[in-house]
């Protein structure tokens, strides 16, 4: 009976080996969305995905914005352990590094979402934002896009002469310097104060989000003319964890977690264009007039911005690098010349 008991004890540490640890563990993770947004929905399923998939072994409490710290804490948070991961969005924390701007949106460059999410997966964009999420003890599991966002305007934008001193809304950083290449006037406001400010004249459009995001906002009743399908900005999500949780997990949750990531991306790209077809129609209802630019107008943005990329991929190696992965996969796309 001693030597089954032995063979017993040997079979069930096996078992927990192969399982995994016994008890549940719990990530908090925290997003840039608010509490019962389209987005934060979508990153509420990933998480019960998740807790199905792995039969309750890894369970992730997806908290909105501002839970635990501000927006563009979290890099911090995560890296020191006070949050167990983070969905958000890497141009928060272009101040930090460049190359985090570079991998968060490189503005004016993609025509949707698929384009970007096939170069983090197939052309090396995973493994560069991994060595970037290293240097703050961090694991980039994978990116997620909402989409390619829209420009509310007061009057019509049609060409890329036209925005010649468009007084626009925008955030510091390579969206800025993009349009004052333009001759457009970036000004930087909070976006409690976007409304107000198109109200009253202060900004004649501005960046904001999705077409189906602006609609909420209700953006359209004042800045009739959004350019749509968008041209500028098409941002990357993240999904990231603490690097120690990471290392300490078994192989089977890291491969659950790289499966559930992909699909998280899919969703919130489809989610947001449900949403956006849903704002188009009611666009056209209201007598708001979408703007589609004309492929030859976006290609003269596009050569524009790509002088600003270059400038941010001259900032340090890692930028570089990634600057130039993203512009050899521009070029495989027939996008850039």
């Amino acid at each position: 009976m001693h030597k089954l008991a032995h063979v017993l004890a040997a079979a069930a540490a096996a078992s927990l080996a192969i399982a995994g640890p016994a008890a549940a563990e719990t990530w908090k993770m925290q997003s840039l969305w608010q509490a019962g947004s389209v987005n934060q929905k979508v990153f509420e399923r990933f998480a019960e995905n998740v807790a199905k998939a792995s039969s309750g072994r890894l369970k992730i409490e997806p908290l909105p914005v501002k839970a635990v710290v501000a927006h563009n804490e979290t890099l911090e948070a995560v890296g020191s352990g006070v949050l167990d991961g983070q969905q958000s969005a890497p141009v928060y924390f272009a101040g930090r590094d460049p190359s985090f701007g570079l991998i968060g949106d490189l503005n004016a460059a993609y025509e949707n979402p698929y384009q970007m999410h096939m170069w983090f997966e197939y052309k090396g964009g995973n493994a560069l934002a991994r060595e970037l999420y290293r240097k703050h003890n961090m694991y980039f599991i994978g990116g997620l896009w909402w989409g390619v966002e829209s420009m509310p305007l007061k009057k019509p934008v049609r060409t890329l002469a036209d925005f010649k001193g468009i007084k626009l809304r925008m955030p510091e950083g390579p969206a800025s310097d993009i349009f004052r290449r333009i001759g457009a006037a970036p000004v930087n406001i909070p976006g409690s104060e976007v409304y107000t400010s198109l109200e009253r004249g202060v900004i004649d459009g501005t960046d904001w989000g999705t077409l189906g995001m602006n609609e909420d906002l209700g953006y359209h009743k004042i800045a009739k003319f959004p350019i749509y399908p968008g041209i500028h900005s098409m941002p990357t999500g993240d999904v990231a964890v603490n690097l120690d949780k990471w290392n300490k997990l078994p192989e089977d949750l890291k491969v659950l977690l790289a499966i559930a990531v992909r699909d998280f991306a899919r969703d919130m790209i489809q989610s947001m264009a449900v949403q956006d077809a849903s704002a188009e129609q009611k666009a056209r209802k209201a007598n708001v007039e979408l703007v589609d630019w004309s492929a030859e107008e976006r290609k003269k943005l596009r050569a524009v911005a790509a002088s600003v990329w270059k400038d941010y991929g001259a900032k340090n190696e890692l930028a570089g690098r990634i600057y130039a992965s993203q512009v050899a996969w521009l070029k495989e796309l027939g996008l850039l010349d």
